[in-house]
């Protein structure tokens, strides 16, 4: 793409595919591990609303602790870039990321929902430094022109996540046993007390495995060799606010802020919706949630990457942007395994949305580019504040169907993007 900023290779023309392949492919991985931890959050939201006996809204702070943290800290996960490099931001994001990982065992512990809600927090963070480097980095590490394709493929790891969460924190965290209020009231409370316990205990040595590969990772990335851009920052604007002057960056931190929130409510409350529309158990639906909508997930960005060849990224967005309205419509008003069904459709529909959203918003910023990838992850706090607005819906009608209206007006807004929002139009003389 014109104006994105590269990295400083030596001889780009000559030796660009083998200085930037193993760069790639370590980037490539943090789209994976960042998508793991996203798709084990629906596992851990149903399991935490069963120990800590929530409703809805109430389960729905551990979206909120995730996406807070992209609002809170994307402006200084671009600045710490800026100054030092994407290596650097890696680095810091992987050691906050292993971090919480780790806080998942006094968390446990201690049968602590805050402090759950804190160890989600600090793993967010450093995904939000993760996703800051990682996505606009995948796209200048090769031709600016095949620059949407190339972060579709790495988006493609991401998932290919959704597939292996889901079935192994299914297996891992939730014991397919659920109790009644009145079979907890009809216990003794030593019985009640080991049986919370023992649930709550159930995320530890996953989370610990988790944060022991994370810190590994970390230390091939400290010692690897990668392409940087920290001195290639002449001309960047100091602002934000000047970055906004881009109505199509403006577009995409808009559109960003809806599409996660519908992905976001999609997929987390994926477990709780199904149980109840389907009538099937939460071990039943963690399978469903992983051989079905991980896998079509999945197979939506391989296959998306491909088509995109022959079709304009903006135009796919809007064509799968209608096509999830019309699916929403259905898991609104269906009953049974449609429901289930629509669910899996909409998460093939969605898969490119993020990449396409993104790799578009920040086109033709040139040395804006970190700035606005920034403005751009803040915008993911979309799936803090919009799985609030389903989890009001559902509780004041008592249908969790009703809720998904959410996405549904979510998926008109990035449609609307990839119509006409995505558009670049050159900044005033004064900017």
């Amino acid at each position: 793409m014109p104006g994105i900023a590269s990295p400083t290779v030596s001889n780009p023309a000559s030796s660009a595919r083998k200085t930037l392949l193993l760069p790639f492919i370590l980037v490539t991985s943090l789209f994976f591990f960042w998508g793991f931890i996203h798709n084990i959050d629906p596992i851990l939201l149903a399991h935490l609303r069963k120990t800590f006996r929530l409703n809805v809204v109430e389960s729905s702070l551990v979206d909120f602790s995730v996406f807070i943290a992209y609002f809170a800290m994307a402006l200084p996960a671009g600045y710490i870039m800026r100054k030092y490099g994407y290596k650097a931001g890696i680095l810091l994001g992987l050691i906050l990321f292993a971090g919480g990982c780790f806080l998942f065992l006094p968390a446990a512990s201690t049968r602590t929902y805050a402090l759950f809600l804190g160890a989600l927090f600090v793993i967010a963070s450093g995904l939000t430094f993760l996703e800051t480097a990682a996505n606009p980095y995948a796209t200048v590490l090769g031709p600016p022109e095949s620059a949407t394709q190339r972060l579709n493929l790495a988006q493609s790891f991401n998932g290919l996540a959704t597939v292996v969460a889901p079935l192994i924190g299914g297996k891992l965290i939730l014991s397919g046993t659920a109790h009644t209020d009145e079979e907890l009231a009809a216990m003794s409370a030593v019985a009640r007390e080991a049986y919370f316990q023992s649930e709550a205990d159930s995320v530890k040595m996953p989370y610990l495995i988790l944060g022991l590969i994370i810190l590994t990772v970390a230390v091939i990335f400290a010692f690897a060799k990668m392409p940087d851009t920290k001195e290639d920052n002449a001309g960047e604007s100091k602002s934000f606010l000047h970055a906004f002057k881009y109505k199509h960056l403006t577009g995409a931190v808009i559109a960003q802020f809806f599409y996660v929130g519908a992905q976001v409510c999609v997929t987390s409350f994926f477990i709780v919706i199904v149980t109840k529309a389907a009538g099937i158990n939460e071990k039943r639906a963690a399978e469903f949630l992983g051989y079905g909508y991980g896998i079509a997930f999945m197979a939506g960005r391989f296959i998306g990457t491909f088509v995109m060849r022959y079709i304009q990224p903006q135009k796919l967005l809007t064509i799968y942007s209608i096509i999830n309205i019309l699916l929403s419509v259905v898991v609104i008003f269906a009953e049974g395994m449609a429901v289930v069904y629509a669910l899996i459709g909409i998460g093939f529909f969605m898969s490119i949305m993020f990449p396409t959203i993104f790799s578009l918003g920040i086109h033709g910023l040139g040395a804006d580019t970190k700035l606005g990838s920034s403005l751009i992850i803040m915008s993911i706090v979309g799936g803090a504040a919009l799985p609030f607005a389903l989890g009001g819906i559902s509780d004041a009608t008592g249908n969790i169907q009703y809720g998904y209206l959410i996405p549904l007006v979510c998926f008109v807004v990035v449609a609307w993007y990839g119509w006409k929002g995505y558009k670049v139009k050159p900044l005033p003389a004064a900017a």
